[in-house]
């Protein structure tokens, strides 16, 4: 089973630290009690990965709808896999990758963006960068559709590189 990195995790504590900030600079809003529980945790166990199967309800619940309003695929459609090629020049992904991402679990996702931002060898992080950011804009726009809510994305935790953020939208 996958893990969640404590970079997505930083991050989702990010995002609930916007939505909800603390009245009083104390007290915190459920979903960042919840994050702030499984990441002292990692930090106390020097844990770099959660297993998304053992996170507790309440905090997957907060991570899902912080990892909802992430681009959900780092393709930028010039998939090379497609031509025969074992990994994709346009996004990073290999070919086994870009056939089983709609079965994926999110936090596999989350490690395969991970693992392409860090190589950062994929068009989608030069030569097309262009159109990657362009992808993440129109991600946040259907984000912002009727019924979904949409937030900006969060900021790099601790310098770590993290995947592409979707342009901020303003909020309700």
């Amino acid at each position: 089973m996958a893990g969640i990195h404590i970079t997505d995790l930083e991050a989702a504590i990010n995002f609930w630290r916007e939505r909800k900030p603390s009245p009083d600079g104390v007290t915190l809003a459920p979903e960042l009690r919840a994050l702030a529980e499984v990441y002292a945790l990692m930090v106390f166990r020097h844990e770099e990965e959660a297993e998304e199967r053992g996170f507790p309800a309440a905090a997957y619940a907060a991570w899902k709808a912080w990892y909802d309003t992430q681009a959900d695929t780092p393709c930028i459609a010039i998939c090379s896999t497609s031509q025969g090629d074992a990994w994709c020049k346009g996004c990073g992904r290999s070919f086994a990758e870009v056939q089983h991402w709609p079965a994926m679990t999110p936090a596999e996702k989350r490690q395969v963006w991970r693992r392409i931002t860090l190589q950062a060898s994929a068009w989608r992080f030069n030569r097309y960068a262009e159109r990657a950011s362009a992808g993440t804009a129109a991600s946040a726009a259907s984000a912002a559709a009727p019924g979904r809510e949409a937030a900006p994305g969060p900021e790099p935790a601790g310098g770590a590189v993290a995947a592409p953020a979707p342009a901020p939208v303003p909020g309700p």
